[in-house]
């Protein structure tokens, strides 16, 4: 008799200090790329005004971009140990 197969056991939501570092890999590199991208086009403009347009672009690029690999590559890392 064969056994049925398992679901993957199912990680948790992350704590604090974990989703903390999965920000902060995700932050640090996308406003790098964004400050070579376009510092040179907001040289000028006022610090509120280029840090809209940063925050603007950086936000989605983050949150539905970057955090699902790691909120997955987190989950994979814990689920092998």
């Amino acid at each position: 008799m064969s056994e049925a197969p398992r679901p993957p056991a199912r990680v948790g939501p992350p704590p604090r200090h974990h989703l903390a570092l999965m920000i902060w890999l995700a932050v640090f590199p996308t406003l790098t790329v964004l400050q070579l991208l376009l510092g040179g086009l907001l040289r000028d403009a006022p610090m509120p005004l280029r840090t809209l347009v940063l925050a603007t672009v950086a936000v989605p690029v983050v949150v539905y971009g970057l955090l699902p690999p790691l909120q997955r590559l987190r989950a994979r890392l814990l689920g092998a140990g």
